[in-house]
């Protein structure tokens, strides 16, 4: 049996080792009553007259006991019923007779109604009933379908105050009355706070309602939220952001997949290997890679690190960088609702890469295949909303029944790619940071629009001045990522005195600012912004060099400010770099 995290199977050890005696009735007006049921006998012959009508009525004397209310000896009945001869003479005195045991209807029928028994009042405690979950609830004691199909199970969520309550007494009772322990995995959940690290609680009245924030997020915003601000086994600070930022990544899905079918086509159609750009690798790799990541996180049971690992494969991968280059291929929906005109480009600029029907159709492949195993790795933290899109989506409509035709639940799994189908399709890791590097191109050019305080809507034209051979096609695809009027590619280039500029593996890439921005202002600009960081910087470093400040306030103060440090000097640097590159 294994325990996630693991640290708590020294808490249940702890517990074994130091068991103690439990008393199992309460004295309650709810619960389970004690299987316990008992008559009394005046007389030693009696009693064993009592023991021999239990016996013709199919009850196992082993399971009863015979007490002497006088002497308080206590024999089983079973030997008591072999002495009878011998010992009837010297036993004297009342005689209480125990039935214990878990009986079926019929059986408690008889004994209640047949020979006379009474069953004890008192009740169970709670986690002495509560132990025998696992199999109580399928109609144990009876060997019904149910319990055989569903004893043992696989996994046990709870919380981790409860190990020696609840956890520890299942598996003894699991032991005792099955023969076999009644799970194999138990998942310890953290504990949801408020943002103080107090309990939710209705007398606080810091807990909020559940239905409530899926009113107003969704079901799925609430649990997707959630499971990625919990780390296994911690205990978590909730925080309604969370739930925001949940509803957030939903309607990103939602709206992802509403992209694909705005392209229209074939639904999930053949990849053809020779058309698949440095682009359509890149994603494939990133997919495989998330594939693995998400499996090897759910098979430890660490959800937070699951949900993160999609997050960042759909949101930052999929959405920000792949679907924004696969409109390189695609038509693209701001010129269809112009009436599809597309303004020509000066000769010297890279235009548009031709789409052809073949390379369109190749690309909604591509998306239609890295979405059908993304909405399918969602489903366990996203449930209803990637029902939804799985059959809107039409990934449903070729499966078989059983496998996900009637319901995404059936799916099969994604497995991550064999070398096999890597081989085939020519992903190798090289496409990896062949297209890592574009992006970060790309990222850099975006820096210069910022550091020349341009609005990154602004149409501007660039200039690349490659380091090796650049595709049309990856022209194109810089050119929409950068936002770009025009992107010149240009061998020769020379730039004019202070033309701020990135280099990296591809090349150099030039942000010309004529029209653009009034360069003498800029400087002005920048100049007094550097005056002011440099100013800010000065007033926390002398509240640092305090020791009256830095030995009194609290951890959380002083950390505060030495992170509100840092972030000044980035911002310094930052500037700076601004200015000088206007000064060239």
């Amino acid at each position: 049996m294994q325990f996630h995290p693991q640290r708590w199977a020294k808490v249940y050890d702890h517990w074994l080792t130091n068991i103690q005696d439990w008393c199992i009735s309460r004295q309650l007006w709810w619960g389970h009553r004690i299987p316990v049921w008992s008559k009394e006998a005046d007389y030693f012959r009696a009693a064993c007259s009592e023991l021999s009508a239990l016996e013709s009525e199919g009850f196992n004397l082993s399971e009863i006991r015979v007490a002497n209310l006088e002497t308080k000896q206590e024999w089983g009945a079973e030997k008591l019923l072999e002495r009878e001869d011998e010992v009837s003479e010297q036993i004297v005195g009342r005689f209480r007779i125990v039935v214990c045991n878990v009986l079926s209807e019929k059986q408690t029928r008889i004994l209640e109604n047949n020979l006379g028994f009474t069953q004890d009042p008192d009740v169970l405690d709670t986690w002495f009933s509560s132990w025998l979950w696992p199999f109580a609830t399928m109609g144990w004691p009876e060997k019904t379908e149910t319990l055989k199909k569903f004893y043992p199970t696989t996994d046990l969520v709870t919380g981790p105050d409860i190990i020696f309550f609840w956890v520890a007494r299942m598996i003894m009772a699991g032991f005792e009355y099955m023969g076999e322990m009644p799970f194999q995995n138990v998942y310890f959940t953290g504990i949801i706070r408020d943002k103080q690290g107090r309990k939710m609680s209705k007398t606080l009245g810091n807990s909020p309602d559940p239905l409530v924030l899926i009113s107003q997020y969704g079901a799925d915003a609430l649990r997707f939220g959630t499971m990625r601000s919990a780390p296994l086994g911690q205990d978590v600070l909730f925080d309604e952001k969370d739930v925001e930022l949940g509803r957030n990544f939903c309607n990103k899905l939602w709206n992802a997949c509403r992209f694909r079918q705005m392209q229209g086509g074939e639904v999930q159609g053949e990849i053809e290997r020779t058309l698949l750009t440095a682009d359509d690798k890149w994603i494939l790799l990133k997919l495989d890679a998330a594939i693995r990541e998400v499996t090897i996180a759910l098979n430890e049971y660490k959800f937070s690190e699951a949900t993160a690992a999609l997050y960042r494969f759909f949101w930052n991968e999929y959405c920000d960088w792949y679907v924004e280059a696969s409109k390189a291929t695609l038509p693209r929906v701001s010129d269809s609702l112009n009436g599809g005109k597309v303004e020509s480009a000066p000769a010297s600029t890279i235009q548009p890469v031709n789409n052809s029907m073949a390379q369109k159709a190749n690309t909604l492949a591509v998306i239609d295949f890295v979405l059908s195993h993304t909405i399918r790795m969602f489903h366990p933290f996203l449930p209803f909303i990637t029902e939804e899109l799985w059959h809107g989506m039409g990934y449903a409509t070729d499966m078989p029944e059983k496998q996900g035709g009637k319901t995404i639940m059936n799916a099969p799994w994604p497995l991550p790619f064999d070398e096999e189908l890597k081989g085939h399709y020519g992903l190798d890791d090289c496409y990896l940071e062949m297209t890592d590097t574009k992006y970060e191109l790309v990222r850099l050019g975006r820096d210069l629009r910022r550091a020349g305080n341009i609005q990154a809507a602004k149409k501007v034209k660039y200039v690349f001045k490659p380091a090796q051979h650049l595709t049309p096609h990856d022209a194109e695809v810089i050119k929409l990522l950068l936002n770009a009027e025009a992107l010149e590619v240009n061998e020769t280039y020379q730039p004019p005195k202070g033309t701020p500029t990135v280099n990296s593996k591809l090349g150099e890439l030039f942000l010309p600012l004529e029209g653009l921005i009034d360069v003498a202002a800029e400087q002005i600009r920048l100049a007094k912004e550097v005056e002011k960081i440099q100013s800010e910087i000065g007033k926390v470093e002398q509240k640092l060099a305090n020791p009256n400040f830095t030995t009194k306030v609290p951890p959380a103060v002083l950390a505060e400010h030495e992170q509100r440090l840092l972030d000044w000097r980035a911002k310094l640097a930052h500037t700076q770099a601004s200015l000088d590159a206007l000064k060239g």
